[in-house]
């Protein structure tokens, strides 16, 4: 299979892909340049919003617009770009990282410090009402994460540590127990950064550094690889109106090209023979 680029860009960090079914549309963000991408891969066309912040992730709202992870916490973004953060609880050192909407209507972020300082990133839970905790601290860079297709089991990468976990989670409480390591890349590899879980329970994670994506059991077995022409893939999920349609972001930062290099661009893989479940909008 041979990924094909179904956006074209040149994203300083290309993340967090989200398929939103109600409108046929992929959002994604560019991390450093607040930028907020609503991609239609039919047309490749995108409509914009920019932040005065930093952005790590956001998801579709039931009630419009998005929840946003910016450098200061959890924002509300209007579909006219306007912000407001509503739960800001980040010194100006760190920011928030990579996010995911759960069935709940929940959304859940990793937080950073701009350094990466290993021991210093948590990952937390925004609640429909507004209030957030902390779920898990002492991480690096919390990075991709997804459920599995029943929702018993949560996937985190924390990418500098090189480690995709694996957590016990109670749906109904929004907690997590019982870590443990499902899959390490080694760091002369790359690092694991985004990733989704598709319909069988199997990982999808795009491999930063590594100029690959890799499909992990739900055992931890590697399953198979897929080159990317690109050398720093981001994150990736399923859209289509079958879901069948993996997209992936990708990242320009760090690195000398030239103006043609694709990097920075969403690709599409159309043929990896397995689809994904349908992404949640955040019920706050």
């Amino acid at each position: 299979m041979r990924p094909e680029i179904a956006i074209p860009g040149k994203a300083t960090v290309g993340e967090g892909p989200v398929w939103d079914a109600a409108v046929g549309r992929l959002h994604w963000v560019d991390i450093p340049a607040g930028h907020i991408h609503t991609s239609n891969p039919a047309t490749g066309r995108t409509a914009s919003l920019t932040l005065s912040t930093h952005v790590g992730a956001v998801a579709p709202r039931r009630t419009g617009g998005f929840v946003a992870a910016t450098a200061a916490g959890f924002a509300a973004v209007g579909a006219d770009g306007s912000m407001t953060v509503r739960r800001a609880f980040l010194p100006d050192s760190e920011r928030m990282n990579d996010g995911k909407c759960d069935r709940q209507g929940r959304f859940w972020a990793g937080s950073t410090t701009m350094d990466f300082q290993r021991g210093k990133g948590a990952l937390h839970v925004l609640m429909p009402d507004w209030t957030s905790r902390v779920v898990l601290d002492g991480l690096a860079l919390p990075n991709g994460l997804d459920w599995s297709p029943d929702g018993r089991t949560f996937y985190l990468a924390d990418s500098l540590a090189g480690e995709i976990c694996a957590f016990d989670t109670d749906p109904e409480n929004a907690g997590i127990s019982r870590r443990r390591i499902l899959s390490r890349i080694p760091a002369a590899t790359g690092m694991p950064d985004g990733l989704t879980v598709d319909a069988e329970g199997c990982l999808w994670v795009a491999v930063w550094g590594g100029e690959r994506l890799v499909r992990i059991s739900p055992d931890g077995d590697l399953l198979g690889e897929i080159p990317m022409p690109v050398h720093q893939p981001s994150s990736c999920a399923f859209g289509g109106p079958r879901l069948d349609i993996l997209y992936v972001t990708s990242a320009r930062e760090g690195l000398d090209l030239s103006d043609d290099d694709p990097a920075g661009s969403v690709f599409a893989l159309a043929q990896v023979s397995a689809v994904g479940m349908p992404s949640t909008r955040f019920a706050g």
